[in-house]
């Protein structure tokens, strides 16, 4: 499999958007400009000529990379390794827990990204999921644009192309780690309804297939990295492919289990973080919270303490008619960041 395409994609410099509203999306760029936008981003030859052929295309994966990179910001706020991947990218290149976290969010985003702007109408070459299977119910009508999954998970697919050789191990972490992060966003997916009739009756409901909000889908994998398994790796001879193990036991020769489908997997233990180095700018600086973080951030080095002043709305009282009138408070807080 290509190396994903995040690699080149996460690097903490990109323009910090919010996932953009489906109503007020930028319709795709026409003619040329396409082109020059798939020309900019760094994809592999194979990529670049897919981004080519789909309208739309480039500005999805940048909303996915802006999204990934949020949501990953957002998992590891109060951890060591806050995702800060400035000037340090190669992290990528190793097997860390935090890497393969970093794989899984990357295909969720862009898995996520894909099927909204198939329903927002953002891509010319997919529109809303059909939603199959449900209309022979009675009473039931399909309805509004559903979040087309079915069409990402395809697309996908064929974006990051075949698998490498099946005795490369790293090419089967990511791999693995590539397809949690899938089907994380597949388990997110539900039915919402709405109902129609005379006084409330639900004679017919109008229903689509709606993503539930990617927060969710980062929760999941955050938690998935917190329980992450190490693995090594192991020949099956009856299939002739290179499968992943959990190492075996200290005295015993006997392999370990293998890894669920749903399970983020690693090759090797990560850093401390704690002080600079080349995967991490260090925790020196950090805001962290004296009852519930500072102790492990700050590494045991202790945290200084700051007071401000915090100015905010208060006392608000709603006048009539149709406005809300507040007064202006301040009050002291205090600030812990860790020592360096």
């Amino acid at each position: 499999m290509d190396r994903f395409w995040a690699e080149g994609s996460l690097t903490g410099r990109e323009v910090l958007t919010p996932f953009p509203g489906l109503g007020t999306a930028p319709a795709p760029a026409q003619g040329g400009a396409h082109l020059k936008q798939c020309d900019l981003l760094k994809l592999s030859r194979r990529q670049k000529q897919l981004c080519r052929r789909e309208p739309g295309l480039a500005e999805t994966l940048q909303d996915a990379a802006h999204l990934s990179l949020l949501e990953c910001q957002f998992q590891f706020r109060h951890e060591r390794w806050n995702c800060s991947l400035e000037g340090r990218t190669g992290l990528l290149k190793r097997g860390f827990k935090e890497t393969a976290f970093l794989y899984a969010v990357s295909s969720a985003a862009l898995t996520h990204t894909l099927a909204r702007a198939c329903s927002a109408g953002r891509m010319e070459r997919c529109t809303c999921d059909d939603s199959p299977g449900l209309e022979s119910r009675q009473a039931w009508q399909w309805g509004v644009c559903g979040d087309n999954l079915k069409y990402s998970t395809k697309f996908l697919n064929d974006f990051l192309g075949p698998k490498r050789g099946s005795k490369d191990l790293r090419a089967r972490v990511d791999a693995h780690n590539t397809h949690v992060g899938i089907k994380a966003v597949k388990s997110g997916l539900r039915t919402t309804c709405k109902c129609h009739g005379v006084s409330g009756s639900c004679a017919v409901r109008t229903c689509w297939k709606q993503l539930s909000p990617f927060r969710e889908t980062g929760q999941v994998l955050k938690l998935r990295h917190d329980s992450a398994v190490k693995v090594s790796s192991a020949t099956n001879e009856a299939l002739g492919r290179l499968e992943l193990w959990a190492p075996a036991r200290a005295g015993s020769s006997t392999k370990g289990p293998a890894p669920r489908p749903g399970d983020l997997v690693y090759m090797e233990d990560s850093p401390s973080f704690c002080r600079p180095s080349k995967h991490s700018p260090g925790t020196a600086g950090r805001v962290c919270s004296r009852e519930a973080s500072c102790s492990s951030l700050c590494c045991g080095r202790g945290y200084d303490t700051q007071s401000r002043l915090v100015a905010f709305s208060c006392h608000c009282q709603v006048q009539w008619c149709c406005y809300v009138e507040c007064q202006q408070c301040v009050q002291e807080e205090l600030v812990y960041t860790c020592k360096h």
